[in-house]
C-alpha cells in the first residue's frame, strides 16, 4: 500500500510494474482493482485512470471488462471529464446490457452535461429492463424512477414527473424521498386533494413522507409542524455529533476582537432570501462584527446581488463541494461565535453541517418559516406578531425578536416605467385582485373563498402567478365550476425581477393565501404600493404576512376570521375610493414604516447577537425543548390535520389534550412545557 506521502519515485515504480502486468492481458480484474485502489489512496487519480485504460486496451476479451469501464467512468467523472465518463459508461452498457447501474450512472452524467433528454432515455431503459423482484433490482429501479421524476419536475413536465414519482413511492412507501417530492409536485400543480392515498400507499405513509415545508403549506397545525421538524431532523441527520467541534475554552473573543458572525446559505444571490438580506449585510457594523458568509448555492455566474454580498462581508467561503464534515471543520477553524442558518429545511439545506456543532451558538433565521426541532439550534429569530409569547410552545428554540422579521433591500432595482396593464393582459377598468405567491400556496379552501369574492365583485379579476399551462387551465376550470367566468382568472408570466416588482403596482389589492401566506412577496407588494389583505393563523408561515402588513402600517387589513377576510375583500373590491385610501395610507407611511427601517433592524439584530454572546459566556445557552415530540407526532398524524385550518385555538388545543389523555392512559407520559404538564 502506498501512503499519500510516498515519494514520486516509489509511485512511478509501482505504476510501472502494474502497467506491465496490465499490458500482459493476463492481469486478473481483482488485482487491477487492488492496484487502482493503491494509486487512489496515494492521491494519484490520473495515474489510476491511465492504469485502467491500459488494462482495457489489452484485456478487451475479458468477460468482466465492463466492470473496468464502470470504475474508469467513476474516476473520469470525479475529474470532471464528462465526455470520457459517457464513453466509458456507454461501452460498459454495451458489453453487459443487464448491468443497469451503468445506465443509471450514464443518465446522471448526461444530466450533469446538460443533456436531459438523453438522461431520461437511459433511466427509462433501466426502468423497463429492471423486471426482477430482488432487493438489488428494486433498489436500482427506484433510483431510476426518482432520477427521472426529479429531472422531469425541473423541466416542468409535471404530469410525467408525477407518474414516475408515484411508481417509486408505491414501490417503497416506507422510503420518504419519493413521497416528499410527489406531494410537493401535487401542491405545485394544485391537484386536490394533495395527499390522496392509493391501494399501495396509506394516508399515514403520505404524512410520514411529507416534508416540513409541504406540511406548512397543507395545515395550520404548529404542534404537528414542530413534531414533524423533529422527526425530519432525525431522519435527515441521524444521531447528531455529541462533542462540539470547539471546546468552551476555544470560545469567546480576546481583547479587541470583533464578534464573529457566520451566515450559512445557498441563497446569497438573486433569490428571495438574497434580496431580503443584502442591504442588512451592508449595514452591519464591521468595526464590532466580523462577518463570514458560507455559500453553497448552485454553480452559476455571480450576479449583482451576490457581488454586493461579497463586498459586504469580511470573508466569503464557497462550501458547495465540501461534505458536511469538511464544511463544519472549515467553519470551526474560522472560530465563529454565532452561526446563522439561513436555509432551515428548504432546498439545498445543510442540516448536517449544523449537527456537527461547528460554533457554540446556532441560530435559525430568515430562510425557513418555522422551528427546526433540532437538538443544536439554540435560537429562533422572529417578531412579536409572528411568535407572540403565548405561541412559544410551538418552537424548540428560544425565541428572540426583531421589530419586523422581514428585512428588505431599499436599493433594489424596480423598473417603474416598464409595464402597463395592457402589457400584462389586465383589463384597464377592472378591479384587480392578485395573489402572486407560488401556486403551491393555493389550497382548495382559499380558492373557494377567492371565488366567493369574485362572484360578489362582478367587475373584478384575479391575477395569479402562472404555473404550467395545465395548472392554469385546471384553475380556470375550477373557477367555472364555482360560477366564475374562467377568463376572469389571469396569469402573470415570468418577468425579470425589476419588471416583476414594477408590475405588482398594476394590482389593486393583494389577497394573501392560507395557511402558508406571503413572505417576501408581501413585502414586494407593499413596496410596490399595493395593500395586502391577510388572515393570520397559529403557525409561523400563517402569521408572517400579518407581521409584514402591520409593519407597513396597514393593521386594518389583518383579519381575525375568514368571514372578515371575505367581507373586507368584497368591500374594497366594490369601492374604488376605499381601495385608494388604503393605497394612499400605505404610500404616506412608506418611508417611515417599521418595514423599511433597515438601520434599526441591523442594530437590533446586532443587539441580539450580543445577548447570545453573553448567554454563551455565562454558560446560559438555552437547551432545545424536544420533550414528548414523538408522541405529538403520533397525535398529529392521527388527527385530520386539514381540520386544523378551521379550528379556533380552544378547539385546536382541546383536540390535542384529548389525544394526550388517551396516550397517557395507555402509558404515562412525562410532563412537558407544552400541553402535558401533569
Amino acid at each position: 500500500m502506498l501512503a499519500p506521502a510516498t515519494s514520486p519515485e516509489a509511485i512511478a515504480q509501482f505504476f510501472q510494474q502494474e502497467t506491465e502486468k496490465a499490458r500482459s492481458g493476463q492481469q486478473p480484474l481483482a488485482e487491477l482493482f487492488g492496484a487502482a485502489e493503491t494509486l487512489s489512496s496515494a492521491n494519484q487519480p490520473r495515474l489510476t485512470v491511465e492504469l485502467y485504460k491500459i488494462w482495457i486496451a489489452f484485456s478487451d476479451a475479458n468477460p468482466l471488462a465492463y466492470m473496468a469501464y464502470f470504475n474508469l467512468a467513476i474516476l473520469l467523472r470525479r475529474l470532471d471529464d464528462h465526455a470520457g465518463a459517457i464513453n466509458a459508461l456507454a461501452e460498459c452498457a454495451r458489453l453487459e446490457p443487464k448491468f443497469w447501474q451503468a445506465r443509471i450512472n450514464l443518465g446522471r452524467v448526461f444530466e450533469d452535461s446538460g443533456f436531459l433528454v438523453k438522461a431520461l432515455e437511459q433511466w427509462n431503459l433501466a426502468v423497463a429492463g429492471l423486471s426482477g423482484v430482488t432487493a438489488e433490482t428494486l433498489k436500482l429501479k427506484l433510483l431510476a424512477l426518482q432520477q427521472s421524476g426529479r429531472v422531469l419536475e425541473a423541466a416542468e413536465r409535471f404530469d410525467a414527473a408525477e407518474h414516475m414519482l408515484k411508481q417509486a413511492m408505491e414501490l417503497r412507501p416506507d422510503l420518504t424521498e419519493s413521497t416528499q417530492h410527489w406531494l410537493a409536485l401535487r401542491q405545485r400543480q394544485c391537484k386536490w386533494p394533495v395527499a390522496a392515498p392509493s391501494e399501495y400507499v396509506t394516508k399515514r405513509q403520505l404524512l410520514d413522507g411529507m416534508s416540513p415545508i409541504s406540511l406548512a403549506l397543507f395545515a395550520d397545525d404548529p404542534l404537528f409542524q414542530l413534531a414533524k421538524a423533529y422527526r425530519y431532523n432525525k431522519t435527515l441527520v441521524g444521531r447528531p455529533t455529541i462533542r462540539p467541534l470547539r471546546s468552551p475554552a476555544e470560545c469567546g473573543e480576546t481583547a479587541g476582537e470583533r464578534l464573529r458572525i457566520g451566515y450559512v446559505s445557498s441563497d446569497l444571490r438573486e433569490h428571495a432570501v438574497g434580496f431580503a438580506l443584502v442591504e442588512l449585510f451592508e449595514l452591519h457594523d464591521r468595526s464590532k462584527f466580523e462577518i463570514f458568509a458560507y455559500y453553497f448555492g448552485d454553480d452559476r455566474p455571480a450576479d449583482e446581488t451576490q457581488a454586493r454580498f461579497k463586498a459586504a462581508v469580511d470573508h466569503w467561503t464557497d462550501i458547495a463541494k465540501l461534505d458536511d464534515d469538511r464544511a463544519a471543520m472549515e467553519i470551526a477553524e474560522d472560530r465563529i461565535d454565532i452561526l446563522v442558518d439561513l436555509n432551515g429545511y428548504t432546498k439545498h439545506a445543510r442540516a448536517g453541517v449544523f449537527a456537527r456543532r461547528p460554533a457554540p451558538v446556532i441560530v435559525n433565521w430568515c430562510g425557513y418559516p418555522g422551528t427546526m426541532g433540532s437538538p443544536y439550534h439554540h435560537y429562533l429569530i422572529a417578531d412579536a406578531h409572528i411568535v407572540p409569547p403565548e405561541n412559544e410552545l410551538y418552537y424548540s428554540e428560544k425565541v428572540l425578536r426583531l421589530a419586523c422579521n422581514q428585512p428588505l433591500d431599499r436599493k433594489r432595482k424596480i423598473a417603474w416605467d416598464a409595464l402597463t396593464r395592457a402589457d400584462e393582459g389586465l383589463p384597464q377598468d377592472a378591479f384587480v385582485f392578485c395573489c402572486l405567491n407560488g401556486m403551491q400556496k393555493i389550497t382548495p379552501e382559499m380558492f373557494s373563498l377567492w371565488m366567493t369574492i369574485l362572484r360578489e365583485t362582478p367587475e373584478s379579476v384575479l391575477w395569479l402567478l402562472t404555473g404550467a399551462q395545465a395548472v392554469d387551465d385546471r384553475l380556470r376550470e375550477l373557477a367555472a365550476q364555482s360560477g366564475v367566468a374562467p377568463e376572469r382568472l389571469l396569469f402573470a408570466q415570468k418577468r425579470p425581477n425589476a419588471q416583476h416588482l414594477a408590475r405588482m403596482a398594476l394590482a389593486d389589492l393583494f389577497l394573501d393565501s392560507f395557511p402558508y401566506g406571503a413572505h417576501s412577496t408581501a413585502a414586494d407588494a407593499l413596496t410596490a404600493g399595493v395593500p395586502v389583505l391577510t388572515r393570520p393563523g397559529r403557525s409561523f408561515a400563517a402569521r408572517f404576512c400579518a407581521s409584514v402588513t402591520r409593519a407597513a402600517g396597514l393593521d386594518a387589513l389583518v383579519c381575525a376570521t375568514f368571514d372578515e377576510y371575505v367581507q373586507k375583500a368584497i368591500a374594497i373590491g366594490s369601492d374604488r375610493g376605499l381601495a385608494q385610501r388604503y393605497r394612499a395610507q400605505l404610500a404616506q407611511g412608506r418611508d417611515a414604516s417599521v418595514l423599511r427601517d433597515m438601520n434599526a433592524a441591523a442594530r437590533r439584530l446586532e443587539e441580539l447577537y450580543c445577548d447570545m454572546r453573553d448567554a454563551r459566556d455565562a454558560d446560559a445557552l438555552p437547551v432545545p425543548d424536544l420533550a414528548n415530540l414523538d408522541v405529538y407526532y403520533e397525535i398529529g398524524a392521527e388527527l385530520e390535520i386539514e381540520r386544523a385550518n378551521l379550528l379556533d385555538d380552544a378547539a385546536y388545543f382541546a383536540a390535542y389534550h384529548e389525544k394526550l389523555e388517551e396516550w397517557s392512559r395507555r402509558a404515562p407520559l412525562s410532563p412537558d412545557a407544552r400541553l402535558w404538564r401533569r
